[in-house]
């Protein structure tokens, strides 16, 4: 998914994050093959070839806070939705280079908290300074797409489930579990039961590689008591699984499986995203993928976006970081 020289539009905003070099890099080597030149754009070098430079709504260098990330990529997202709209956030990148870090964090921490308990916090702070005449409802999900399959992961019970589509709900999921929450610890513990039933395999890449897609949802309604109107919004965040090099992984058997599927998904939603901002697109390929499918109605129209593209820092990934 390359967005070399390419704007994205108003509902859907683009920006890359670096993350600094791990361990297992240093080892290699303590050099970076990237540069920052401006606050929008990134300069790959490479001994191969000459430095190519890509440029985003936004760039994040590896020294970047987990609070500046949420302030520039989710804020008005979060915002948007408790206005009634959908929206969705997306962490994309290749194994081990900072996805769940930067969705989830540490939850206990409030310097290293992600995205996800940063939104609920912000949630919640708005339904409580809301007016007296509004009542609010909010349901949780939390499903993983895993081999193009789709499970609960609150209720495991439930695995294979079908896609539907109707006038008054959408696209939805058919059976999947939505649970009510009336404050963030609730959201919290479902985020964290839902987290360790997710799909986890190790790879040479990283030893805890999640292996599928999940989709974590809110469904805020709101209602004016006193005119009877109102707004719901859903916020879906999801935490892609790792796009990677099936050489560097060891991927074989299972693993080749999963990687092949991975990959495909992950193609479909840049070709997606690529038909959203390009603006000359008459067919957008929503139903080639089961994820692009269920996040058909928070990608396109009024729904605001943003994909964030993880990427690493280092010499060893540098073909991995380009070809994102």
């Amino acid at each position: 998914m390359s967005y070399q020289e390419e704007e994205s539009t108003s509902n859907i905003t683009v920006i890359c994050r670096f993350r600094p070099l791990n361990n297992k890099e240093k080892e290699i080597s303590h050099l970076s093959c990237v540069s920052f030149p401006g606050p929008t754009s990134v300069i790959v070098s490479s001994q191969d070839q000459t430095p190519l430079t890509f440029s985003f709504d936004k760039v994040f260098s590896p020294n970047s806070k987990q609070e500046e990330i949420y302030e520039y990529s989710a804020k008005h997202i979060i915002e948007s939705v408790m206005q009634g709209f959908n929206g969705t956030i997306f962490a994309y990148g290749q194994t081990s280079s900072g996805k769940t870090y930067t969705m989830t964090g540490d939850q206990a921490d409030p310097v290293n908290m992600g995205i996800t308990p940063r939104m609920i916090t912000t949630v919640f702070d708005i339904i409580d300074n809301a007016s007296e005449n509004v009542e609010f409802t909010v349901k949780v999900s939390f499903c993983e797409i895993y081999m193009e399959k789709i499970s609960d992961l609150l209720d495991t019970s439930k695995e294979n489930l079908k896609i539907r589509e109707n006038k008054n709900k959408g696209v939805y999921i058919a059976d999947l579990s939505e649970t009510y929450v009336t404050g963030d610890f609730d959201v919290h513990e479902l985020l964290r039961i839902g987290s360790l039933n997710r799909q986890v395999g190790e790879s040479n890449m990283n030893a805890k590689s999640s292996r599928s897609h999940s989709l974590f949802s809110l469904t805020i309604t709101q209602t004016n008591v006193e005119t009877f109107s109102a707004k719901i919004g859903k916020l879906y965040l999801v935490d892609l699984a790792g796009s990677e090099k099936v050489s560097k992984t060891g991927a074989v058997g299972k693993r080749l499986e999963e990687a092949k599927t991975i990959n495909k998904s992950l193609t479909t939603l840049g070709q997606v995203i690529t038909c959203l901002t390009d603006g000359k697109s008459t067919h957008i390929p929503y139903r080639d993928s089961k994820l692009t499918r269920v996040l058909q109605d928070s990608l396109g129209g009024n729904s605001k976006t943003t994909l964030i593209v993880t990427c690493s820092p280092s010499p060893y990934n540098e073909s991995e970081t380009i070809a994102l």
